[in-house]
């Protein structure tokens, strides 16, 4: 670890009144600002495919209901050519994760092997021969533990609330760190961890603020991605306790870094923490933070029913059945998209330009609390989320990192291999890699992108810069929650749409503006 970045990160401790003489010691030192919210990974389906040397064939997905993209495909289908941005190039991409993965090194290492990707320094297992890890210009891969990292053996899912569940998580560490590369294969990744996934007098939220500011404003990362969320309604305190982690995103909009973060797996039916074991809904239609801050570019979610081979062309044949159902239809909305509008920040500026003519923008949700009224939209874009048409991931789960007996105690996933994976959190580091790839076209970093996001989609290019879905709504049938429905221009599914890439960047780096 860089000790410069650990002196200012406790110097960040001490400036709030905390003696912290260790990493280790300041995490019981932390101030708290949510006392009762659970932060959760947005990866929210996957299937097992097995475990061998190379991934499954697209009839072993088949099989089970899915298609499976690797990441050719998943370039092809997004149009986003090698050599995009010079892969990303001496950008810094950070995704952030609870608890990390003891096999993430390893883990990368197959996935690159696989897929014939650009190995990083730092991963373990089969080298590059080009790579020289003592050259500066070397794509790296570093893990950032600020404040310790979790015991390697993980307590079972059942023991409380199941919040802590480490299997989850190392789901969703494999998911960024591999697929945020696959994007931008030179830009350095970095895995940024902190030790508890919810607030328990002193952790959560706060720690993943302080890691990320902590970066930022040493100049460590140029793109930041965000796969986790907890409902607005569960912030005891509400917008007070917001306006204190947001902070570390007025940082970064100071310091040129773009924030992304996942709009969230539950449609409009996000749950509350309490009571801890059979927790209830917000009862309203409700979106996640910190993809609701104005701060954050927040991603919503699609089905890819394109060839999953190739990338290259509609399939309406091939499961899944939504895919089947909209025939025709490159990216209907993903069912489980988070997205709404916010009960705590209004409409911002960025989003003035939803009018009835182009989007079907409402700014209020029945039964919300105040003030409810011209409130910030979520979310601003979309990518493909659904595991029915997920993408491949590696991952090492060994039954002896579980409680001990028989089989995996409870814990799902509990098996080493190949799985396909969905959610919203496929989105936001893809995303980042995109935005790493504009940062290098630009010749400068991008930093807050919303603005400009929302001028390219006014723009007289909006329908060939972005794929614009139109089928679905992510009403939660299970449940009494109403929900939002996919329309012409932005909506409150899937935003103002997926991107192409090739298209979207140019015009994407020539709509920021100075002041943004």
């Amino acid at each position: 670890m860089d000790p410069g970045f650990v002196r200012v990160f406790l110097r960040r401790l001490a400036a709030g009144g905390i003696s912290a003489i260790a990493i280790g010691s300041a995490v019981s030192s932390m101030p708290t600002v949510a006392s009762s919210v659970a932060i959760h990974p947005l990866v929210s389906d996957w299937a097992y495919l097995g475990n061998s040397g190379t991934p499954p064939s697209q009839a072993a997905c088949n099989a089970v209901g899915r298609r499976c993209f690797n990441p050719t495909s998943i370039r092809n289908a997004y149009d986003i050519p090698a050599g995009l941005g010079n892969g990303g190039a001496g950008k810094t991409i950070a995704v952030v994760d609870s608890f990390g993965s003891t096999t993430i090194r390893q883990d990368l290492a197959v996935f690159n092997t696989a897929f014939g990707l650009p190995h990083l320094c730092g991963e373990t297992g089969p080298s590059d021969p080009s790579a020289n890890c003592s050259l500066s210009t070397q794509p790296r891969f570093d893990i950032i533990q600020v404040q310790g990292g979790p015991t390697p053996a993980p307590p079972p899912p059942n023991n409380g609330t199941g919040l802590e569940n480490h299997n989850l998580w190392n789901v969703e560490v494999s998911l960024d760190v591999e697929w945020a590369h696959a994007i931008a294969p030179k830009a350095n990744i970095m895995l940024v961890t902190t030790p508890t996934a919810e607030v328990l007098g002193v952790q959560g939220f706060q720690q993943m603020m302080n890691a990320e500011d902590a970066l930022i404003t040493t100049h460590r990362v140029d793109v930041i991605s965000q796969s986790f969320g907890a409902g607005e309604g569960t912030f005891n305190n509400g917008l007070a306790a917001l306006k204190q982690l947001r902070q570390t995103f007025a940082d970064a909009r100071a310091n040129g870094v773009t924030v992304l973060a996942s709009s969230g797996d539950f449609g409009t039916a996000n749950p509350m923490k309490v009571p801890v074991k059979n927790p209830g809904l917000i009862p309203y239609p409700s979106v996640a933070w910190p993809a609701s801050d104005p701060l954050v570019t927040s991603v919503g979610g699609t089905y890819l029913c394109r060839d999953a081979e190739t990338g290259l062309v509609v399939d309406s044949v091939s499961p899944p059945g939504q895919c089947q159902a909209h025939v025709g239809d490159r990216e209907p909305a993903w069912i489980p998209s988070g997205g709404g509008y916010s009960i705590y920040f209004s409409r911002p500026a960025f989003q003035n330009v939803l009018t009835p003519a182009n989007s079907s923008y409402v700014g209020s949700s029945p039964g919300a609390p105040g003030p409810n009224n011209n409130m910030r939209g979520v979310p601003d874009v979309a990518y493909n989320a659904s595991s029915r048409t997920g993408v491949l991931v590696y991952l090492t789960e060994s039954t002896s990192n579980n409680q001990a007996g028989t089989g995996c105690g409870g814990a799902d996933p509990c098996s080493t291999g190949w799985y396909v994976v969905g959610g919203t959190s496929a989105g936001s580091p893809q995303w980042a890699g995109l935005v790493a790839l504009a940062d290098v076209q630009a010749g400068h970093n991008l930093g807050y992108i919303n603005p400009a996001l929302y001028r390219v989609f006014t723009g007289p290019n909006y329908h060939k810069d972005f794929y614009d879905p139109t089928a679905n709504c992510n009403t939660q049938v299970l449940t009494p929650i109403p929900g939002w429905c996919a329309s012409p221009g932005w909506d409150a599914v899937t935003g103002i749409g997926t991107p192409d890439a090739a298209k979207l960047l140019p015009d994407l780096i020539a709509a920021v503006q100075p002041g943004d």
